[in-house]
């Protein structure tokens, strides 16, 4: 059974950080294009960061970048989101996501194939 299990969420004062990671298991992913992504209540789900198969390319959306850096480490089978500077408007469920082997990177949730039950952001002012 393909699982993607995020973990790291919290409740954390603007300004704050906090380091999510989301660990997969029944197959590997370390040939997949991976991200992030955020639904805040009443809101459509949105492109955070996205990285590629090999690590070596990131992409992410306007509104984190600078603050938020993704990584991965393939050995362990592992998704990272560093979100540093937090502001009240980060405050989402955070799911992560994978695509299919050597699938390129992508901001498109309709491309992932795979989907974690997410973790709980909350930042207050």
């Amino acid at each position: 059974q393909v699982q993607l299990v995020e973990s790291g969420g919290g409740l954390v004062q603007a300004g704050g950080s906090l380091r999510l990671s989301c660990a997969a298991s029944g197959r590997t992913f370390s040939n997949s294009a991976m991200g992030w992504f955020r639904q805040a209540p009443g809101k459509e789900r949105e492109f955070v960061a996205a990285i590629d198969w090999s690590g070596a390319s990131t992409i992410y959306a306007d509104s984190v970048k600078g603050r938020f850096t993704v990584s991965r480490d393939k050995p362990k089978n592992t998704l990272y989101l560093q979100m540093n500077s937090l502001k009240p408007e980060d405050t989402a469920v955070y799911h992560c996501a994978a695509r299919g082997t050597f699938a390129s990177i992508s901001l498109r949730p309709g491309e992932y194939g795979y989907w974690g039950q997410g973790t709980q952001v909350t930042v207050s002012s």
